[in-house]
């Protein structure tokens, strides 16, 4: 997030602004800062141009190597993105009524915390995002703690890249410490 005058300050400047401007942190956007908004605007572009730029590299190794010996061509395929290695193929393709197409797309984004909750709270509210059943609400909210990795499958039909199946596996995970 771009902090405007507060930029490279330390926090507790930070709060003393939005204190005298009658706000909390993390809300309070300092003058030339940005916006939580507009944080999740940046997360959401970042996010489509991801999707759009691993399904240009898919068509063009297609196009490489004959699409005709690996596709199926069905009106209702998927195309999905394992990025995670905790499901196998099949049970990324089961129940959609239709082949997938498994993309080679593993993707590592690695950001500060409250930019990747700003991403998560667009993947939740904007998209959908199916949550591990045992998630609570304030996991979601939280920041990811120093080295924390979240898992997700990205499953985009047709090559629809507006409207992602997204579903994480985990999220803000440490254990790897």
């Amino acid at each position: 997030q771009k902090y405007g005058v507060a930029e490279g300050r330390p926090l507790t400047d930070l709060k003393a602004m939005a204190k005298a401007a009658g706000e909390q942190c993390p809300s309070f956007t300092p003058s030339g800062g940005e916006t939580l908004d507009e944080v999740r605007e940046r997360a959401r572009d970042f996010f489509e141009f991801l999707c759009r730029l691993a399904v240009e590299l898919e068509q063009k190794e297609q196009d490489m190597h004959g699409a005709a010996s690996r596709s199926s061509g069905t009106p209702e395929e998927q195309l999905v993105f394992p990025w995670t290695n905790h499901c196998s193929e099949a049970e990324l393709s089961s129940g959609n009524g239709g082949a997938s197409k498994i993309l080679d797309a593993n993707i590592l984004v690695v950001s500060h915390g409250a930019y990747m909750r700003n991403w998560m709270g667009y993947f939740v509210s904007d998209l959908s995002c199916t949550l591990p059943t045992n998630l609570t609400k304030s996991q979601l909210s939280s920041v990811s703690p120093n080295t924390g990795v979240s898992h997700f499958i990205i499953k985009l039909e047709n090559g629809n890249l507006l409207k992602p199946e997204i579903t994480c596996v985990c999220l803000n995970q440490d254990s790897h410490l």
